[in-house]
């Protein structure tokens, strides 16, 4: 039978790293609705006056917005014999808080005001993820020479290495995101934003060999 590592003399501790960083891709639901307007605006001319909009703000719709959800009420046509009053929800890629207080208050300023905040990511986080692991390792190292000093002792190699948990600490909260016009100035001016940073973690369990 080949030697299991319990056989031998062997320590094993557990570490943990964490770092903080700023996301910086951040996603905006934006509902077009013609409720909004009572009907008395399309759907259509909505979102060409977005469009618009977002094209002075540097945004590149093409790439940047996409449509999630094209809907109508039909629940109420049927019931009330009215007319259908349509909506479309998109959503809105921006990479930096800056932006998106800017795209907030355009957004009001022609007449739509249903944006949410639905997630925030971090695009180096892959990377991010591999450096906490080796970081993690170092740290378990440092602690288990540290511990068999007082045993006049050696750490020898690692035995086993276990990734416990390598990933993101995030808590997102779900509020509707409204913007409130200056009555000072008809000119659209930028809010200042600070997202929370996203925390990310590792931990990482290692059984040293002790000489």
């Amino acid at each position: 039978q080949s030697k299991n590592f319990i056989d031998q003399p062997y320590l094993e501790t557990t570490a943990r790293v964490d770092t903080l960083v700023i996301p910086d891709r951040i996603y905006l639901s934006i509902l077009i609705t013609e409720a909004d307007t009572k009907g008395k605006t399309s759907v259509e001319k909505l979102e060409n006056k977005m469009a618009d909009k977002l094209k002075t703000l540097g945004i590149d719709i093409e790439k940047q917005l996409t449509l999630t959800d094209l809907g109508s009420n039909f629940k109420k046509y049927f019931l009330r014999k009215v007319d259908v009053q349509k909506d479309k929800e998109y959503t809105l890629l921006v990479h930096d808080a800056l932006t998106a207080g800017k795209v907030l208050m355009g957004l009001e300023s022609i007449g739509i005001s249903n944006v949410n905040l639905t997630k925030m990511e971090y695009s180096g986080l892959e990377k991010l993820k591999i450096n906490l692991r080796q970081r993690a390792v170092v740290a378990a190292k440092i602690q288990g020479e540290a511990m068999v000093v007082p045993l006049d002792q050696k750490l020898g190699h690692a035995l086993f290495i276990s990734d416990l948990n390598t990933g993101v600490q995030n808590r997102m909260t779900d509020r509707m995101v409204r913007v409130q016009m200056s009555k000072e100035s008809d000119v659209d001016q930028p809010i200042e934003i600070e997202f929370e940073k996203i925390k990310i973690e590792s931990t990482v369990n290692v059984k040293f060999a002790i000489l």
